[in-house]
């Protein structure tokens, strides 16, 4: 007895290192695809305003295509259906490089991002259900290293770009890597089935009340999210008069800023709950948005950046966390959040730039500094716990009941 609960205890460690890789391969593909898009944009030839209708079809198949993840997961269980929609995610960043125009470009990106938001259902519903087993925080920790992912390919795609390497060579030989790593990796996740007599998941339901109330606080957070990492660097430049290596700098601690504090948020989360840590994240991001609005030199408003990126670094994991347990079918609620998100991040960078337009960059991020106020004011709609391992005699942490990707053991 003692010998298969020390089994099942190995095997859900081996579960929970599965999941982190999965999310760090995830992260690696987004890096090796953004420091590329400027060779992207000369070899297909668009224009910047192009290009910027180019880089909205990604959010555009993410948010279409995601509600599909809980009806793959039923049909296939949850093991197969990650490793093939994480195969088709890497795969697809071979895509992009190849579009010789505007039109196939948007194309090949519609494909990359209705992939890359199935692929992320999958992996967060999964990672609830791991952390449900393990009886602990761990979802921060997991898009801590999707984060360390995406510097991962970032730091790959600026040695290819600095040696001149042709972007279609580069993605080619990166999805083939990183095709091989997720199917290794995948092969040790909790493979979770449905129950034969279980009715699938809608695939284009709405997803429950409860969702959407968590994902308009993801919400807030991801908007202070992409208008800091997107205008930071060009607040301290124009509204500062700080230097452009100053400037540069600025987006790069926040980037840090925000895998750091997601790696180690999990010990916050266990010590303090999810309501609190995020209640409290928002008073920090809260008097980030302050800093930067009143900031008398470049020095404070960095300041105020960090804070920001403190503040509201662990937020989303937590919403999918408690997304992913505020319903029977965890995947068209993560599914929901998750499209709510995605949306938030393609808005706020032309919504502050729409702003500044017609008032000041100060005032865009005056907007940034109320949104995060609302992290204070919605951080109860998280209150919901970590589901605690068996607790029966010798009950090992395989013996719970699962909830997964609209799965059932």
């Amino acid at each position: 007895m003692a010998t298969e609960a020390d089994d099942g205890v190995r095997q859900l460690r081996r579960a929970r290192i599965a999941i982190a890789a999965v999310f760090c391969v995830h992260g690696t593909v987004t890096g090796n695809f953004a420091t590329r898009v400027p060779w992207i944009q000369d070899h297909t030839g668009v224009s910047t305003g192009q290009l910027g209708l180019a880089l909205a079809f990604p959010a555009i198949g993410s948010s279409l295509m995601m509600p599909l993840s809980g009806a793959i997961t039923h049909r296939f269980g949850a093991r197969r259906a990650l490793r093939g929609l994480l195969a088709l995610w890497t795969l697809a960043l071979a895509l992009p490089a190849l579009a010789p125009n505007l039109y196939t470009l948007c194309a090949a990106l519609f494909v990359f991002g209705a992939t890359s938001g199935m692929s992320d259902v999958a992996m967060n519903a999964l990672g609830v259900e791991t952390e449900n087993r393990l009886g602990r925080s761990i979802m921060s920790g997991l898009h801590g290293m999707w984060s360390a992912g995406a510097l991962i390919g970032s730091t790959a795609g600026t040695l290819a770009a600095h040696l001149g390497v042709d972007a279609r060579v580069h993605h080619l030989v990166a999805a083939a890597v990183l095709t091989a790593l997720g199917a290794l990796v995948c092969g040790a996740v909790l493979d979770l089935r449905s129950a034969p007599d279980e009715a699938p998941p809608p695939r284009f339901a709405r997803p429950p009340r409860a969702a959407l109330v968590i994902g308009l606080v993801a919400f807030c957070a991801v908007f202070a999210e992409g208008a800091s990492l997107d205008w930071s660097a060009v607040y301290l430049r124009d509204t500062m008069d700080a230097s452009a290596g100053l400037a540069a700098a600025s987006t790069t601690a926040f980037t840090l800023t925000m895998a750091v504090v997601r790696i180690a948020g999990d010990k916050v989360v266990d010590r303090f709950g999810a309501v609190r840590t995020v209640r409290w994240g928002g008073v920090l991001a809260t008097a980030g948005g302050l800093g930067v609005v009143l900031a008398p030199a470049p020095a404070v408003a960095m300041a105020g950046f960090a804070l920001i990126g403190l503040g509201v670094a662990v937020v989303v994991p937590l919403a999918f966390a408690a997304a992913g347990r505020s319903g029977r079918h965890p995947s068209q609620a993560i599914a929901g959040v998750a499209t709510i998100t995605y949306t938030s991040g393609l808005i706020a960078p032309s919504t502050i730039g729409g702003i500044a337009d017609l008032t000041s960059l100060v005032a865009s991020f005056g907007l940034v500094t109320v949104l995060a106020l609302g992290l204070v004011a919605g951080a109860d709609v998280l209150r919901t716990g970590v589901r605690a391992r068996s607790a029966s005699g010798g009950g090992t942490p395989e013996a719970a009941p699962a909830r997964s990707t609209g799965a059932t053991q």
